[in-house]
């Protein structure tokens, strides 16, 4: 081996030196794996700002590097169309465009999506405050029918009114009793093209939140099982936890305390 050395050139004691892994970066890699396991369809972003919030001085590439280490990485499932399109002619057009919502309660969007239960769907809809991305109001039925939308809606309406309410072009939004509630409280009416998914872009961001970190990571045993687990996480995690980067990764609820303060 003094040979060796020689030859290379360096000393012995290099030469069995086996470096250690810094401390730091294994607290910190067990930090992620921790919050990787509580939220199993957050990525790198978000994981970084959680850990920033507890006090890490941490950046997303480290965290992404960690993570890709660790298959800690997640992929992306995508949502399913649920609703079926009113046909004829309708007096309501996409009242989004080019409109900066810059206030609370100016836009709510609204949009439903299925949940698999063994052998069956059951239908959750969701309200959506675009400013603050508070979920005002849900409802989980095992039918997709209008008392669906009707009823988280009046429920909302008991807390707040919107200026303006987005959906697709779905029959249980475009009912007439529907309507009618939202008339009746002096709410514009704003739908989305058919066809174009993305004009309901904001709810569509929100379901595929619910579904990557909270439907597609639970097995469901009944619709009471899943009406109190997706409660939970929209009640406890989306509106009070989860950083939104929307809203510079500030949660719903402290979004919308800082800008009504």
């Amino acid at each position: 081996m003094r040979d060796i050395c020689g030859i290379l050139g360096v000393n012995r004691s290099s030469f069995y030196y086996q470096p250690k892994e810094d401390p730091s970066e294994a607290v910190l890699r067990a930090e992620i794996e921790k919050l990787a396991g509580e939220h199993p369809r957050y990525g790198y972003r978000r994981i970084t700002q959680l850990l920033q919030r507890q006090g890490y001085t941490v950046g997303t590439r480290r965290v992404a590097r960690l993570m890709k280490a660790n298959n800690l990485l997640v992929a992306v499932k995508r949502a399913c169309q649920t609703t079926k399109s009113l046909q004829g002619d309708k007096p309501w057009s996409n009242r989004l465009e080019n409109l900066e919502v810059s206030r609370h309660d100016q836009v709510w969007v609204a949009d439903i999506t299925y949940i698999r239960l063994k052998g069956r769907f059951i239908y959750l809809c969701l309200l959506m405050d675009v400013f603050t991305r508070l979920i005002r109001a849900w409802h989980i039925s095992q039918h997709l029918n209008h008392s669906l939308t009707l009823k988280p809606l009046k429920e909302a309406f008991c807390h707040s009114v919107p200026e303006i309410h987005h959906s697709d072009q779905g029959v249980q939004y475009l009912s007439k009793a529907y309507v009618t509630t939202l008339e009746e409280h002096g709410v514009e009416i704003s739908v989305a093209r058919r066809g174009r998914p993305w004009e309901n872009g904001y709810a569509e961001t929100l379901i595929r939140t619910l579904k990557e970190e909270e439907v597609h990571i639970n097995d469901y045993q009944s619709i009471t099982d899943a009406r109190d687990r997706i409660g939970h996480f929209i009640t406890n995690v989306y509106n009070q936890k989860r950083p939104h980067a929307a809203l510079g990764y500030l949660t719903p609820i402290e979004f919308q305390r800082q800008t009504l303060s």
